[in-house]
């Protein structure tokens, strides 16, 4: 997830990626050896039980449950199905926590050269970017993982908030009313869009 508490004011970022419906991938039961299953299987499946917690997500009224089902649905990005690029991504999210930021980085566009449909990898260099003050870097980063997961609402959580930081309100707005179509229980994106609808759209009299 693109933290965001220290941010600063950032050079024009590029225009926040239009957020884009989800597209439902249906996926039908395969037959697999199991040497093959792993390879050939785990694609649809992963597919077919992203849909499902999505689906679940949308439509619970307790915020409890829906963390539940955020927190699932993040497992499921967090693997990428090699296990060497699984190790990697354990690596860097040591070097978050110890702040070396230039080596994560590194590692990190190695990550995404070697997985460049792995949606997590790029939005965790998206946040090593932001933290080095990279806010362009960090968009660029951000658009890449919404055009392979556009239901990713950490990353659409961490374009919003860049576009309001940036005074760009608008944008922000609907991208933070985009997270909520797809999370509806997040509280603090709530009041956000209720702030910001304040901000853009005026009071109703």
């Amino acid at each position: 997830m693109l933290g965001l508490a220290g941010a600063s004011h950032a050079a024009e970022p590029p225009r926040a990626p239009e957020p884009k419906s989800a597209t439902r991938v249906e996926s039908k039961p395969e037959e697999s050896k199991p040497g093959q299953q792993a390879q050939a299987a785990q694609p649809a499946g992963r597919q077919k039980i992203l849909d499902d917690l999505f689906e679940r997500l949308g439509k619970t009224k307790d915020t409890a449950e829906a963390q539940g089902i955020s927190g699932a649905i993040q497992r499921v990005w967090s693997r990428s199905g090699s296990d060497t690029a699984d190790i990697i991504m354990e690596r860097t999210t040591t070097l978050i926590r110890q702040k070396d930021w230039t080596t994560a980085d590194e590692m990190l566009s190695k990550l995404v050269d070697i997985e460049p449909d792995w949606a997590e990898a790029w939005n965790r260099r998206a946040t090593v970017r932001f933290f080095q003050q990279d806010t362009s870097g960090a968009m660029e980063d951000l658009a890449h993982v919404l055009k392979l997961e556009p239901r990713h609402f950490t990353a659409l959580v961490g374009v919003g908030a860049i576009l309001e930081r940036n005074e760009q309100k608008p944008q922000a707005l609907r991208v933070f009313r985009r997270v909520l179509e797809i999370n509806p229980q997040l509280d603090e994106i709530r009041k956000k869009v209720d702030k910001l609808s304040i901000d853009v759209e005026g009071r109703e009299i």
